[in-house]
């Protein structure tokens, strides 16, 4: 009897961290331009959103562990695959200095070794 409320514990941490990691890439792939999607050549965003919103559907509804699995599957894909192509196509934003120089630049200049 504990043994099985410690499994469900468990299955439904492990359910709430899929639906969390499906919901993430569903918003990630719906904020990413449509264009960017065929510049890095990964489907088109359309597919991806259906693909991951049916993921969501499936950890929110259904929560059969086997279909949560291939949910699974299919964000892995997407984050591992399509997401750091759209992000390189599209830049991230972040690093806004300019690519080059010296190896002695430091992050606030060129590094003299005084």
């Amino acid at each position: 009897m504990l043994l099985a409320g410690f499994q469900a514990t468990v299955f439904g941490l492990i359910s709430i961290a899929l639906l969390a990691l499906a919901v993430f890439t569903f918003v990630d792939a719906a904020f990413r331009r449509e264009d960017a999607f065929r510049a890095a050549d990964k489907q088109n965003k359309q597919f991806w959103l259906i693909i991951l919103g049916i993921a969501v559907l499936v950890n929110l509804v259904v929560q059969m562990f086997l279909l949560q699995i291939i949910g699974l599957i299919a964000t892995i894909i997407y984050i591992v695959d399509a997401r750091p192509a759209l992000k390189q196509v599209m830049g991230n934003g972040r690093d806004r200095r300019p690519r080059g120089g010296s190896s002695s630049d430091g992050p606030y200049g060129p590094f003299n070794g005084r």
